[in-house]
């Protein structure tokens, strides 16, 4: 197993400047998640951002070879969507070559991008940093950050709406997961509504 200083200096080189910023930010927002909502391992959390995007620079064609042996559920839609490999490549590479076994660990990496139904709390750790990370700067990026450290079914019911829009609005295809995950975080909003 790797230590996170052996993790920055492995992926200090196997990615860009820009990329490698990104990740040292998702381990810090996912540290601070973790923190926040008393997480057992916030440390955990910090190495699971720090390379959840361990190969979103190598070639398609190898993110794709990686895909094909995962054993984690891939759907059509991820498999016609070749931005999506890097995730299901990275599970992949952080258990075959970085020698991690938790599962929840290994499935933070695997649906940071799609999301899922069933997330542990590592997994809504993880996306959630993903998405509010400090170099990020679309539109409500703010409304976002807000929101994750308020109530983190809102703030992923919050994250899942944005991601859904953005793909729809690019004529990508939505995998089952994300529909799978944007509809239980919605019935539980409602639900919540109820009871209040």
């Amino acid at each position: 197993m790797y230590s996170d200083a052996e993790l920055t200096d492995i992926l200090s080189i196997r990615l860009s400047k820009k990329r490698f910023t990104h990740s040292l930010n998702v381990a810090a927002e996912a540290k601070k998640l973790a923190e926040f909502y008393g997480y057992k391992d916030p440390g955990e959390a910090y190495t699971a951002g720090l390379v959840h995007d361990c190969c979103k620079e190598i070639p398609t064609e190898e993110q794709l070879a990686m895909v094909k042996k995962s054993r984690r559920n891939v759907c059509d839609a991820e498999l016609a969507t070749p931005a999506l490999y890097h995730a299901i490549a990275g599970a992949y590479y952080a258990e075959h070559v970085f020698g991690f076994t938790d599962e929840d660990f290994l499935n933070s990496i695997r649906y940071h991008t799609t999301g899922r139904a069933n997330m542990s709390r590592i997994e809504e750790i993880v996306y959630l940093a993903d998405l509010i990370s400090a170099e990020r700067s679309y539109k409500d990026v703010d409304k976002m950050r807000k929101a994750a450290y308020q109530s983190i079914d809102k703030a992923m019911l919050a994250a899942l709406r944005f991601s859904v829009t953005e793909v729809v609005g690019k004529g990508s295809l939505l995998p089952l997961h994300t529909i799978e995950a944007y509809n239980q975080y919605t019935l539980t909003a409602r639900e919540e509504e109820q009871n209040n």
